[in-house]
């Protein structure tokens, strides 16, 4: 019997949290597979807790103060799971994403065709509309892969779906602790990848989950610049420190410093970049 821990994130969707769980579990058990459910409450004042200890007892679920965010939310489930039992997956699972009914089988047949060593990212679409494809793996240069009935590799990816084999976690770790919010994801395939460890994208479309396709307000010239440097300065914006450690890193020192002005240059002056 193999075990299989899925982490989590959550703070204020309690609705989209509850769904994600109830479509989650529909799926259980799964033959050959022991299940455990891991979920960082990042300081919920909605309730969300209270409702998922009520209707899923079985959930573990790990409490912070509101200053995690969803990268370092996702590490402190890792580091529960990791602490708690020896498993052979890990699962990120973003709450605001459904994911369908044979996602979790197809995750770990994809990664059994692997022979267990590859980083397993499943696709979503937006809400209602496969046309639409919203996160997934991504190929450099490129962008987002639209899933096919076959296998594909891929460079880096989104969070919502990934499927961790034991084998990736011992060689890899877990997802950096200095991003707070975004780029933890992307990071994570970029380190493996140098590693040697592929990342392949699951056949077909796994989940749903809307995108987020709104001009951010740190770089939106209808925005007060008071509003757009602290939207900037956020964990959500486009923090710059955080995005100079992941360029510098996967893209080199040059490209690093060119978009630490570049991008401190779009806070103050935002309409040189509208309608690109």
């Amino acid at each position: 019997m193999q075990s299989l821990a899925i982490l989590l994130t959550v703070f204020n969707r309690k609705a989209k949290t509850l769904q994600c769980l109830q479509n989650l579990y529909v799926q259980l058990p799964i033959e050959e597979y022991t299940v455990s459910v891991y979920l960082t409450d990042d300081g919920c004042t909605d309730g969300t807790p209270e409702t998922v200890k009520e209707q899923f007892p079985e959930v573990n679920i790990l409490h912070a103060d509101g200053n995690l965010f969803w990268n370092r939310g996702m590490y402190r489930a890792w580091s529960k799971a990791a602490e708690t039992k020896d498993y052979d997956f890990y699962m990120w699972l973003n709450d605001d994403t459904t994911v369908y009914p044979d996602a979790l089988s197809i995750l770990l047949q994809t990664s059994s065709a692997y022979e267990d060593k590859c980083i397993v990212v499943g696709t979503t679409c937006a809400v209602g509309n496969q046309a639409i494809i919203t996160y997934g793996g991504r190929i450099n240069g490129k962008g987002l892969i639209h899933p096919s009935d076959r296998i594909q590799q891929c460079d880096f990816f989104n969070g919502n779906i990934v499927l961790f084999p034991k084998s990736v976690f011992e060689k890899v770790g877990m997802n950096d602790y200095r991003f707070r919010h975004a780029l933890g994801d992307f990071d994570y395939g970029m380190r493996a990848r140098k590693l040697g460890i592929q990342s392949v994208v699951a056949p077909g479309i796994l989940g749903e989950c809307d995108g987020h396709d709104s001009l951010p307000v740190w770089c939106n010239p209808e925005k007060p610049l008071n509003k757009r440097w602290k939207a900037f300065r956020s964990p959500l914006g486009h923090n710059p420190e955080e995005f100079f450690i992941y360029e510098n890193r996967h893209h080199g020192i040059a490209m690093a410093c060119f978009h630490y002005f570049t991008n401190h240059l779009r806070v103050v002056c935002p309409w040189i970049w509208k309608g690109r």
